[in-house]
């Protein structure tokens, strides 16, 4: 469980995040994609995973969010990493990342793999106690919302969202080195009831902003009880 992953690697406030990356599926793309040394980019970053574990691989890193309340937890998870041993170098920018070629302009042509996911609308599924949890009271709901702030990606319908995501993944491609790799991270979702097949169609946006697809894979993940599934 992403809990789990986290517990003393990341500060407890960050899991306020609606929508955070697994930590062990950021480990693996960082590794698979990238020698110790080398730039990893998340131009969506969160509370920072693939920053955070990206400098505990010994790779620089580079992020831009958004949000600053969660620039703050990405900078304090950031350097609780450097306390626990961490050596890679991060950068840390607030900024929308629709932007990112501009923001980012010093890093043009130096990352080996840009590392995001998209936002999941303006709610998740968040932090949920049912009644089973909490002695058969209403159901509870907590850091389901990305932002109050409208102008977020997050707030926009999905086709517009798409959109935009679509121009982050295409200014973000102008910062990778040649033979550098974009990876998304992506889940689908339901929309008012019905099952959004969320990864083709963030597949589609990036082939309309230029970008080629040369995988897809995926993680299963499976709860593990007394050493079995």
């Amino acid at each position: 469980p992403s809990r789990l992953q986290r517990q003393g690697r990341y500060t407890r406030e960050s899991m306020r995040h609606p929508g955070k990356m697994l930590p062990a599926i950021a480990a693996q793309v960082i590794t698979a994609f990238t020698e110790p040394g080398d730039l990893v980019i998340d131009p969506m970053c969160g509370i920072g995973t693939t920053l955070v574990e990206a400098v505990h691989l010994g790779r620089d890193a580079a992020g831009v969010e958004y949000e600053p309340e969660f620039v703050h937890l990405t900078a304090d998870n950031l350097r609780h990493a450097h306390a626990q041993g961490a050596t890679g170098t991060p950068q840390l920018m607030c900024g929308d990342a629709r932007n990112i070629a501009t923001i980012c302009a010093p890093l043009r042509g130096k990352a080996a793999l840009a590392l995001t996911s998209p936002p999941y609308g303006s709610y998740t599924h968040g932090h949920v106690r049912s009644g089973r949890d909490n002695g058969g009271g209403s159901l509870i709901k907590r850091h389901h919302r990305y932002s109050a702030d409208r102008g977020n990606l997050a707030h926009r319908p999905l086709p517009a969202l798409l959109d935009g995501f679509g121009q982050i993944l295409a200014g973000t491609a102008t910062l990778l080195r040649p033979a550098g790799a974009v990876a998304v991270t992506v889940r689908p979702i339901r929309v008012k009831g019905e099952l959004v097949d969320l990864p083709g169609q963030v597949i589609d946006t990036a082939a309309r902003h230029g970008l080629v697809l040369t995988g897809r894979h995926a993680a299963l993940l499976a709860g593990l009880r007394d050493g079995g599934w």
